[in-house]
């Protein structure tokens, strides 16, 4: 197939630039990435079925795990001294401190809640580090297809820690241990901590970037006036990515019933189309521009949201179930289009530095909204229906392509 020529060792040593063996970097990502596919494939079904959490629980326990999104860039400026090597280590290690917790512990609704929020500060941090890194790593005018060898690392992790979940549960079934018997969930969970401390012991083999961090911290959000548009679209895309990582799936496991093997399988599914897609929409994105990706992204979320939230009044319950997998595969497709974002601050940047801050302030800003969402999303849902959460966030799709069309053409002409 020919998507497969695009992880070829020729063409990902031609991607990155000399001297940066990108290797340790993607190998990290791939094991970080099979952490991931673990944690998320139960995770729903884990707070559903274990901890008993409904609609506005769930939007309240999404706030509370999004925090550290929202205050990363306070976070990080307390660790402008270290590079982004060692920021990257220093995440998985605070990883590893959630997992830990989320193995160990007992499966309180609220103690589960911690160590989530401990777990998703380590996966906040490394978003930024992982991304910035990427770019960086990255030779001229190729820091799309980059981020999509990078995502495809990750996604082909995702996907193999999903399909490992259905693997465990068929195991435990030999031992009498079911969908609601926690120690499941905590098995699941210390083999996700085994493998997050590989990643950590192979992180130390990431090559320094030549360029030296500040020399002083970054003790506020930084804001230049170039790059409002892209805080905007943060807004916009901090609230898409909250219903699609939040409530899509729960509407899943709470309206139709979906186990933890099923969820799973969807998840392994999403992640094997990113793989498949993420180096193509990045060369599209280096090819026709991110201002045209992230006007059509945008569109085409009016039409999933629509069936997120109604296909349940068109269809027959067993075909809706279809309908909402269908469309969540097809959700997860589009939001690799949020690497448009990153190229547009590649293009506008003038050093590195400024590449890193920004995408720091970006992840604040988006998951400023994300909270917002969290909360009135679960409580929405609750009270109007899963049709109301929907066409709100379809509507905000609609303003975030508005946006998107007043940026420039890239500086290629694209």
């Amino acid at each position: 197939m020919s998507f497969l020529s695009n992880f070829g060792k020729k063409n990902i040593i031609s991607t990155f630039q000399e001297g940066y063996s990108p290797w340790p970097f993607l190998i990290t990502t791939l094991c970080y990435g099979l952490t991931f596919g673990l944690t998320k494939g139960i995770m729903d079904n884990y707070l559903a079925e274990i901890a008993n959490v409904m609609e506005f629980e769930r939007g309240v326990i999404e706030f509370c795990r999004e925090l550290p999104g929202l205050f990363l860039i306070f976070i990080l400026a307390a660790m402008y001294r270290n590079s982004d090597k060692k920021n990257y280590q220093i995440a998985l290690g605070i990883a590893m401190i959630g997992l830990s917790g989320l193995a160990f512990a007992r499966s309180s609704k609220w103690i589960i809640v911690v160590f989530l929020v401990i777990n998703s500060l380590g996966e906040h941090i490394v978003m930024q580090v992982r991304q910035s890194l990427s770019i960086e790593m990255a030779k001229p005018g190729k820091s799309g297809k980059s981020l999509g060898i990078m995502t495809g690392f990750r996604s082909l992790g995702r996907i193999t820690g999903f399909l490992l979940i259905p693997v465990f549960y068929l195991i435990f079934a030999r031992f009498s241990l079911g969908r609601s018997d926690a120690r499941s969930y905590k098995l699941i969970y210390l083999f996700a901590l085994c493998i997050t401390i590989i990643a950590f012991f192979l992180s130390t083999k990431i090559p320094e970037i030549k360029e030296k961090q500040s020399n002083a911290p970054i003790a506020k959000i930084y804001f230049n006036k170039k790059f409002g548009k892209y805080y905007v679209l943060s807004v916009f895309y901090g609230a898409r990515k909250q219903v699609f990582l939040t409530f899509a799936p729960y509407v899943l496991v709470l309206q139709y019933g979906a186990s933890a093997s099923v969820m799973s399988m969807l998840f392994a599914i999403t992640a094997g189309m990113s793989i498949i897609f993420s180096p193509i929409i990045g060369r599209i994105i280096d090819r026709i521009g991110y201002r045209t990706v992230m006007i059509a992204d945008t569109l085409i979320l009016i039409i999933v949201c629509f069936f997120y939230g109604f296909a349940h009044r068109l269809f027959p319950e067993h075909i809706a179930f279809y309908v909402v997998c269908s469309n969540y595969v097809f959700d997860s497709i589009l939001s690799l289009c949020s690497m448009a974002s990153l190229v547009y601050i590649k293009d506008l940047a003038d050093n590195q530095k400024e590449v890193s801050q920004t995408i720091s302030s970006g992840i604040s800003v988006n998951h400023l909204i994300s909270i917002i969402i969290a909360l009135c999303g679960g409580l929405i849902w609750e009270k109007a229906g899963i049709e109301l959460l929907f066409s709100l966030s379809a509507l905000l799709g609609l303003i975030n392509s508005i946006v998107a069309a007043t940026i420039p053409k890239t500086r290629k002409g694209l």
